[in-house]
């Protein structure tokens, strides 16, 4: 039996209405996916070597902006005001940054590496590199698979020069630009920390 244009009307409303009901669905779907992808922070850890207090200040900074948890590289030998005279070629630090192959010994971690994504790790520019206890943390934790997002403090150094020899050690590892703190307001520190950590850097 023929269809009448009246049921024809119908049908086509009825499946107009199916349709833009699937499509709201869809949408709902994937914006509930969005949310919670945009929800799921990567687990970030924010680990730091400070001499003086000055980089460790901005360690505290950036786990405050991020979420993240702090982890302090603690030498086993604490250095003393002698130890970090670098304008003597005798002292600790001197002979530490004078051999390539040095690596203090720093008291365990406390905190399970291998569970975090993000891993900022800051340190203060000592003879244009990082000092030698960041080689000793870096060789006894596995970060592979981990962005590892350097900082540094410094009186007069770039950062450039540590990182670049990090990268030379441990090319295997995922380096992502580093930056230098120094002159940089808490607001400034703790915006670029949350960029950092999201991978816009």
């Amino acid at each position: 039996m023929p269809v009448s244009a009246g049921n024809t009307s119908v049908y086509n409303q009825t499946d107009y209405i199916m349709k833009a009901k699937t499509l709201s669905t869809l949408a709902m779907l994937l914006f509930a996916g969005a949310q919670a992808s945009g929800q799921s922070a990567p687990r970030t850890l924010v680990v730091y070597f400070s001499a003086t207090g000055t980089t460790a200040a901005a360690a505290r900074n950036i786990a405050a902006a991020t979420g993240g948890t702090l982890c302090e590289i603690v030498p086993e030998k604490p250095y003393t005001s002698a130890d970090l005279n670098w304008r003597d070629d005798r002292s600790r630090s001197s002979r530490e940054m004078n051999d390539a192959e040095a690596r203090p010994a720093i008291r365990p971690a406390g905190v399970r590496v291998e569970e975090y994504d993000v891993v900022f790790l800051g340190y203060p520019v000592w003879w244009n590199l990082a000092p030698r206890v960041v080689n000793s943390f870096i060789e006894q934790h596995d970060l592979s698979g981990k962005r590892i997002i350097p900082f540094a403090t410094s009186g007069s150094s770039s950062i450039a020069g540590s990182v670049a020899a990090l990268r030379r050690s441990y090319p295997e590892l995922e380096w992502s630009a580093g930056r230098l703190l120094n002159g940089m307001s808490r607001e400034a520190v703790a915006d670029w920390a949350r960029s950092a950590a999201a991978g816009r850097n």
